[in-house]
């Protein structure tokens, strides 16, 4: 079992930065590939950005390339989320998500462990 608590989410205005925190308990290890996944009220959950278990493959939604940087510190048992640029279309809800694995998966069907999400929110 696997448990997911995010932080770092708030208010900020357009074109500020905000960096997500995901603290992963129980059976973690870099066996589990993480990603982010946001929610925006009325639209369906969608990928944001997933790492490989040891750190060394990234992938990014096309909405948010060179603007967020996802990593890992599996010493901590922590995954990050930094986030440039902020645009009022960033608002949402943003989820950790786990899954046990080598790939890195991009739908959230395929992810097991989920945290209780974090409100980001971008003002214009």
């Amino acid at each position: 079992q696997v448990q997911l608590v995010e932080s770092g989410g708030g208010l900020v205005q357009a074109g500020g930065s905000l960096r997500l925190s995901c603290a992963a308990s129980g059976r973690t290890s870099s066996s589990y590939a993480m990603a982010w996944f946001r929610q925006a009220p009325g639209k369906d959950r969608e990928f944001v950005a997933g790492i490989s278990g040891r750190g060394g493959i990234t992938y990014y939604a096309d909405s948010v390339k060179g603007r967020f940087t996802i990593s890992r510190d599996n010493a901590k048992n922590t995954v990050y989320l930094q986030m440039n640029s902020l645009k009022p279309e960033d608002t949402a809800v943003y989820y950790c998500a786990a899954v046990y694995g080598v790939r890195t998966p991009t739908r959230p069907d395929e992810y097991v462990y989920w945290g209780q999400g974090t409100q980001v929110t971008v003002s214009s």
